[in-house]
């Protein structure tokens, strides 16, 4: 027995040693990964709609009337185009002429459940009853809303 626990012992070090090789890189990849995911979080508040799931026509609908005051009312519908990307809406009262002439052309954020905006739409008529949607980054890349502005805090809907 004096003679295989000697041989253990420097087997039960060699293991020890291997282990602690092996473990401390991994470690290493666990901390910069939950780093990497903490930064993202913080630095892209927009994508945080994107992990509720996909978004219908309802769901867009409602952040219309959400986002700006002056289609409170409207009764918007929406379908999809591009899931989670694209929706044609269409409202079914129209806002008001008094305060803009011409509803052609404009744009108007949108916010969602959470109070935040989560992207944009624009008038596709001088009437105002049909826009086109568009969530997350391509409301930006469409110039509706700016990169800042997309994922910020609007606890009620803007007036102008």
């Amino acid at each position: 027995m004096t003679e295989i626990t000697p041989r253990l012992a420097a087997l039960g070090d060699a293991l020890e040693a291997a282990a602690a090789r092996d473990l401390r890189p991994r470690r290493r990849v666990r901390r910069r990964t939950v780093a990497a995911v903490v930064v993202a979080l913080v630095a892209v508040p927009g994508a945080a709609f994107a992990a509720a799931g996909l978004l219908s026509g309802d769901d867009v609908a409602r952040s219309i009337p959400a986002g700006t005051l002056w289609l409170q009312g409207t009764q918007p519908s929406c379908e999809v185009v591009r899931q989670d990307v694209e929706y044609a809406c269409a409202l079914k009262v129209a806002p008001g002429r008094e305060e803009v002439a011409d509803w052609k052309g404009t744009v108007e954020p949108t916010v969602d459940a959470t109070q935040h905006v989560n992207g944009g739409c624009r008038s596709l008529n001088a009437e105002g009853t049909r826009w086109r949607c568009y969530v997350g980054q391509e409301a930006v890349r469409q110039k509706i809303i700016g990169p800042d502005f997309l994922g910020e805090r609007s606890p009620g809907p803007s007036v102008g």
